[in-house]
Protein backbone atom coordinates (compact mmCIF):
# COMPACT_ATOMS: atom_id res chain seq x y z
CA UNK A 1 0.00 0.00 0.00
CA UNK A 2 1.46 3.35 -1.08
CA UNK A 3 2.34 5.87 1.59
CA UNK A 4 0.31 9.13 1.49
CA UNK A 5 2.20 12.15 0.11
CA UNK A 6 3.87 14.43 2.64
CA UNK A 7 2.01 17.72 2.31
CA UNK A 8 2.88 19.25 5.68
CA UNK A 9 5.97 19.57 7.83
CA UNK A 10 4.51 18.26 11.08
CA UNK A 11 7.63 19.08 13.11
CA UNK A 12 7.46 22.71 11.98
CA UNK A 13 3.72 22.73 12.69
CA UNK A 14 4.36 21.61 16.27
CA UNK A 15 6.98 24.33 16.70
CA UNK A 16 4.56 26.95 15.40
CA UNK A 17 1.92 25.74 17.86
CA UNK A 18 4.44 25.80 20.71
CA UNK A 19 5.29 29.38 19.79
CA UNK A 20 1.62 30.39 19.59
CA UNK A 21 0.57 28.70 22.85
CA UNK A 22 1.08 31.63 25.22
CA UNK A 23 -1.13 34.02 23.22
CA UNK A 24 -3.44 31.59 21.46
CA UNK A 25 -6.62 32.59 23.31
CA UNK A 26 -6.32 36.19 22.08
CA UNK A 27 -6.80 34.96 18.50
CA UNK A 28 -8.80 31.82 19.24
CA UNK A 29 -12.22 33.11 18.16
CA UNK A 30 -12.60 30.54 15.37
CA UNK A 31 -11.58 27.71 17.68
CA UNK A 32 -14.12 28.94 20.24
CA UNK A 33 -16.85 29.14 17.58
CA UNK A 34 -16.18 25.57 16.37
CA UNK A 35 -16.03 24.28 19.97
CA UNK A 36 -19.36 25.90 20.88
CA UNK A 37 -20.93 24.37 17.76
CA UNK A 38 -19.62 20.92 18.74
CA UNK A 39 -21.11 21.29 22.23
CA UNK A 40 -24.45 22.38 20.74
CA UNK A 41 -24.51 19.15 18.74
CA UNK A 42 -23.84 17.15 21.90
CA UNK A 43 -26.77 18.88 23.61
CA UNK A 44 -29.07 17.43 20.94
CA UNK A 45 -27.89 13.84 21.50
CA UNK A 46 -29.95 11.82 23.96
CA UNK A 47 -27.14 9.70 25.37
CA UNK A 48 -24.00 9.82 27.51
CA UNK A 49 -20.30 9.45 26.68
CA UNK A 50 -18.27 8.00 29.58
CA UNK A 51 -14.90 8.35 27.80
CA UNK A 52 -14.17 11.22 25.43
CA UNK A 53 -11.12 12.71 23.72
CA UNK A 54 -10.64 16.23 22.37
CA UNK A 55 -8.04 16.00 19.60
CA UNK A 56 -6.23 19.26 18.96
CA UNK A 57 -7.49 20.76 22.20
CA UNK A 58 -5.26 23.87 21.92
CA UNK A 59 -6.34 26.30 24.68
CA UNK A 60 -9.16 24.09 25.97
CA UNK A 61 -11.99 25.83 24.10
CA UNK A 62 -14.09 22.68 23.88
CA UNK A 63 -13.69 21.84 27.58
CA UNK A 64 -14.63 25.43 28.46
CA UNK A 65 -17.72 25.41 26.25
CA UNK A 66 -18.73 22.02 27.60
CA UNK A 67 -18.38 23.17 31.23
CA UNK A 68 -20.86 26.00 30.53
CA UNK A 69 -23.41 23.69 28.88
CA UNK A 70 -26.00 21.19 30.17
CA UNK A 71 -24.16 18.68 27.93
CA UNK A 72 -21.41 18.50 30.57
CA UNK A 73 -23.55 15.91 32.37
CA UNK A 74 -23.32 13.64 29.31
CA UNK A 75 -19.51 13.48 29.19
CA UNK A 76 -17.54 11.57 31.80
CA UNK A 77 -13.76 11.50 31.45
CA UNK A 78 -12.48 14.05 28.93
CA UNK A 79 -8.89 13.67 27.72
CA UNK A 80 -7.47 16.83 26.14
CA UNK A 81 -4.88 15.92 23.49
CA UNK A 82 -2.67 18.07 21.31
CA UNK A 83 0.40 17.88 19.08
CA UNK A 84 1.86 20.72 21.15
CA UNK A 85 2.73 20.08 24.78
CA UNK A 86 2.92 23.85 25.33
CA UNK A 87 -0.75 24.18 24.40
CA UNK A 88 -1.68 21.75 27.18
CA UNK A 89 0.61 23.16 29.86
CA UNK A 90 -0.80 24.70 33.03
CA UNK A 91 -4.32 23.25 32.82
CA UNK A 92 -6.01 20.76 35.12
CA UNK A 93 -7.52 17.50 33.94
CA UNK A 94 -6.24 14.58 31.91
CA UNK A 95 -3.97 15.69 29.07
CA UNK A 96 -1.93 13.85 26.44
CA UNK A 97 0.60 15.12 23.92
CA UNK A 98 0.17 13.06 20.76
CA UNK A 99 0.22 13.16 16.99
CA UNK A 100 -3.19 12.95 15.30
CA UNK A 101 -1.54 10.87 12.57
CA UNK A 102 -0.60 8.13 15.06
CA UNK A 103 -3.28 7.77 17.70
CA UNK A 104 -2.37 5.67 20.76
CA UNK A 105 -5.90 4.62 21.72
CA UNK A 106 -6.97 0.97 21.79
CA UNK A 107 -9.68 -0.23 19.43
CA UNK A 108 -13.23 0.35 20.73
CA UNK A 109 -12.01 2.19 23.83
CA UNK A 110 -13.73 5.58 23.43
CA UNK A 111 -17.33 6.76 23.37
CA UNK A 112 -16.74 10.18 21.83
CA UNK A 113 -13.99 11.90 19.82
CA UNK A 114 -14.15 15.62 19.14
CA UNK A 115 -11.67 17.54 17.01
CA UNK A 116 -12.10 21.21 16.18
CA UNK A 117 -9.80 22.85 13.63
CA UNK A 118 -6.75 20.65 13.82
CA UNK A 119 -7.20 17.63 11.51
CA UNK A 120 -6.78 19.71 8.34
CA UNK A 121 -3.03 19.67 9.11
CA UNK A 122 -2.73 15.86 8.86
CA UNK A 123 -0.93 14.43 5.84
CA UNK A 124 -3.36 11.51 5.68
CA UNK A 125 -6.78 12.76 6.73
CA UNK A 126 -8.59 9.56 5.61
CA UNK A 127 -6.10 7.53 7.66
CA UNK A 128 -6.62 9.74 10.72
CA UNK A 129 -10.40 9.32 10.42
CA UNK A 130 -10.02 5.55 10.15
CA UNK A 131 -7.95 5.55 13.35
CA UNK A 132 -10.63 7.60 15.10
CA UNK A 133 -13.39 5.26 13.95
CA UNK A 134 -11.43 2.23 15.16
CA UNK A 135 -10.86 3.84 18.57
CA UNK A 136 -14.62 4.39 19.02
CA UNK A 137 -16.85 1.79 20.59
CA UNK A 138 -19.75 0.61 18.41
CA UNK A 139 -22.25 3.49 18.23
CA UNK A 140 -19.55 5.91 19.45
CA UNK A 141 -19.72 9.44 18.04
CA UNK A 142 -17.25 11.61 16.16
CA UNK A 143 -17.66 15.39 15.79
CA UNK A 144 -14.92 17.07 13.78
CA UNK A 145 -14.41 20.53 12.32
CA UNK A 146 -11.87 21.42 9.65
CA UNK A 147 -11.27 24.49 7.50
CA UNK A 148 -13.00 24.26 4.12
CA UNK A 149 -12.04 25.24 0.58
CA UNK A 150 -13.17 28.88 0.72
CA UNK A 151 -10.91 29.62 3.70
CA UNK A 152 -8.53 32.54 3.07
CA UNK A 153 -9.59 32.71 -0.58
CA UNK A 154 -8.84 36.45 -0.66
CA UNK A 155 -5.33 36.02 0.72
CA UNK A 156 -4.69 33.10 -1.65
CA UNK A 157 -5.62 35.22 -4.69
CA UNK A 158 -3.51 38.19 -3.58
CA UNK A 159 -0.45 36.03 -2.90
CA UNK A 160 -0.74 34.16 -6.20
CA UNK A 161 -0.89 37.36 -8.25
CA UNK A 162 1.92 39.02 -6.28
CA UNK A 163 4.12 35.93 -6.77
CA UNK A 164 3.31 35.83 -10.46
CA UNK A 165 4.12 39.52 -10.99
CA UNK A 166 7.39 39.55 -9.05
CA UNK A 167 8.90 36.09 -9.51
CA UNK A 168 7.12 34.95 -12.67
CA UNK A 169 5.43 32.01 -10.98
CA UNK A 170 3.09 31.26 -8.09
CA UNK A 171 4.36 28.94 -5.34
CA UNK A 172 2.22 27.21 -2.70
CA UNK A 173 1.43 29.60 0.13
CA UNK A 174 -1.84 28.35 1.66
CA UNK A 175 -2.84 24.78 2.50
CA UNK A 176 -5.27 22.91 0.28
CA UNK A 177 -8.64 22.49 2.00
CA UNK A 178 -11.48 20.01 1.47
CA UNK A 179 -15.00 21.05 0.49
CA UNK A 180 -18.19 19.85 2.16
CA UNK A 181 -18.78 17.03 -0.36
CA UNK A 182 -15.22 15.81 0.17
CA UNK A 183 -15.77 15.79 3.93
CA UNK A 184 -18.91 13.65 3.75
CA UNK A 185 -17.17 11.25 1.37
CA UNK A 186 -14.16 11.02 3.71
CA UNK A 187 -16.41 9.92 6.58
CA UNK A 188 -17.93 7.19 4.41
CA UNK A 189 -14.51 6.09 3.22
CA UNK A 190 -13.34 5.83 6.84
CA UNK A 191 -16.26 3.52 7.66
CA UNK A 192 -18.48 5.89 9.64
CA UNK A 193 -22.23 5.32 9.68
CA UNK A 194 -24.80 8.11 9.23
CA UNK A 195 -22.21 10.66 7.99
CA UNK A 196 -23.22 14.32 7.85
CA UNK A 197 -21.20 17.40 6.88
CA UNK A 198 -22.27 21.05 6.90
CA UNK A 199 -20.66 24.46 6.47
CA UNK A 200 -20.34 27.61 8.58
CA UNK A 201 -18.86 30.49 6.57
CA UNK A 202 -17.42 33.33 8.62
CA UNK A 203 -16.43 36.77 7.30
CA UNK A 204 -13.89 38.56 9.50
CA UNK A 205 -12.92 42.22 9.08
CA UNK A 206 -9.37 43.53 9.50
CA UNK A 207 -7.89 47.01 9.23
CA UNK A 208 -4.97 45.71 7.16
CA UNK A 209 -3.84 42.38 5.64
CA UNK A 210 -0.92 42.23 8.07
CA UNK A 211 -3.42 42.14 10.95
CA UNK A 212 -4.81 38.96 9.40
CA UNK A 213 -1.28 37.53 9.09
CA UNK A 214 -0.63 38.30 12.77
CA UNK A 215 -3.84 36.49 13.76
CA UNK A 216 -2.82 33.45 11.70
CA UNK A 217 0.54 33.39 13.46
CA UNK A 218 -1.16 33.66 16.84
CA UNK A 219 -3.40 30.70 15.90
CA UNK A 220 -0.45 28.58 14.74
CA UNK A 221 -2.08 28.47 11.30
CA UNK A 222 0.72 29.80 9.09
CA UNK A 223 2.22 27.96 6.12
CA UNK A 224 3.89 24.63 6.98
CA UNK A 225 3.61 23.08 3.54
CA UNK A 226 6.50 20.70 2.94
CA UNK A 227 7.01 22.23 -0.53
CA UNK A 228 7.23 25.87 0.49
CA UNK A 229 9.59 28.73 -0.25
CA UNK A 230 10.23 32.02 1.44
CA UNK A 231 8.04 34.99 0.54
CA UNK A 232 10.09 38.10 -0.23
CA UNK A 233 9.25 41.42 1.40
CA UNK A 234 8.55 42.87 -2.02
CA UNK A 235 6.04 40.12 -2.81
CA UNK A 236 4.39 40.48 0.60
CA UNK A 237 4.05 44.25 0.15
CA UNK A 238 2.52 43.75 -3.30
CA UNK A 239 0.13 41.11 -1.94
CA UNK A 240 -1.03 43.58 0.73
CA UNK A 241 -1.65 46.24 -1.94
CA UNK A 242 -3.65 43.79 -4.06
CA UNK A 243 -5.65 42.66 -1.03
CA UNK A 244 -6.56 46.26 -0.17
CA UNK A 245 -7.51 47.00 -3.79
CA UNK A 246 -9.70 43.94 -4.29
CA UNK A 247 -11.24 43.07 -0.96
CA UNK A 248 -11.81 46.34 0.93
CA UNK A 249 -15.29 46.81 2.36
CA UNK A 250 -17.28 50.07 2.39
CA UNK A 251 -16.15 50.65 6.00
CA UNK A 252 -12.50 50.62 4.87
CA UNK A 253 -11.67 47.25 6.41
CA UNK A 254 -10.75 44.14 4.44
CA UNK A 255 -12.66 40.87 4.45
CA UNK A 256 -11.17 37.48 5.26
CA UNK A 257 -13.24 34.35 4.67
CA UNK A 258 -13.04 31.32 6.93
CA UNK A 259 -15.12 28.27 6.08
CA UNK A 260 -15.64 25.74 8.86
CA UNK A 261 -16.84 22.29 7.78
CA UNK A 262 -18.28 20.24 10.62
CA UNK A 263 -18.49 16.47 10.20
CA UNK A 264 -20.45 14.06 12.35
CA UNK A 265 -20.42 10.29 12.12
CA UNK A 266 -20.94 7.17 14.20
CA UNK A 267 -19.01 3.96 14.61
CA UNK A 268 -21.28 1.30 13.07
CA UNK A 269 -23.69 -0.59 15.31
CA UNK A 270 -26.62 -2.92 14.43
CA UNK A 271 -29.11 -0.68 16.26
CA UNK A 272 -28.51 2.24 13.89
CA UNK A 273 -30.91 3.19 11.13
CA UNK A 274 -30.06 1.29 7.95
CA UNK A 275 -30.64 2.40 4.33
CA UNK A 276 -33.56 0.69 2.57
CA UNK A 277 -32.86 -2.06 0.06
CA UNK A 278 -33.22 -0.99 -3.61
CA UNK A 279 -36.75 -1.74 -4.81
CA UNK A 280 -38.23 -1.90 -1.30
CA UNK A 281 -40.19 1.37 -1.55
CA UNK A 282 -43.95 0.98 -1.06
CA UNK A 283 -44.88 4.06 -3.14
CA UNK A 284 -43.80 5.29 -6.56
CA UNK A 285 -41.93 8.62 -6.68
CA UNK A 286 -44.34 9.92 -9.31
CA UNK A 287 -47.30 9.28 -6.99
CA UNK A 288 -45.54 10.97 -4.08
CA UNK A 289 -44.87 14.07 -6.21
CA UNK A 290 -48.32 14.04 -7.82
CA UNK A 291 -46.99 13.96 -11.40
CA UNK A 292 -47.43 11.67 -14.39
CA UNK A 293 -44.67 9.08 -14.77
CA UNK A 294 -42.97 8.94 -18.17
CA UNK A 295 -40.24 6.86 -19.73
CA UNK A 296 -36.74 8.25 -19.94
CA UNK A 297 -37.11 8.17 -23.71
CA UNK A 298 -40.33 10.26 -23.78
CA UNK A 299 -40.24 13.97 -24.50
CA UNK A 300 -41.56 16.25 -21.82
CA UNK A 301 -44.70 18.24 -22.55
CA UNK A 302 -44.64 21.99 -23.18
Amino acid sequence: MAEPPILFDRILHRRRLDRAAAGFSAAGFLKARAAEDAVARLEALMRSFPRAVDLGARDGAFAGALAASPAREKVGLLVEADLSGSMLAGREGVRAQLDEERLPFADESLDLVVSTLSLHWTNDLPGALIQIRRALKPDGAFIGAIFGGATLSELRQALMQADSEISGGAGPRISPFADVLDAAALLQRAGFALPVADVDRVQVGYAHPMDLVRDLRAMGETNVLADRRALSRKALARACDLYLERFSRPDGRISATFEIITMTGWAPHPSQQQPLRPGSAKMRLADALGVKEQSAGDKAGG
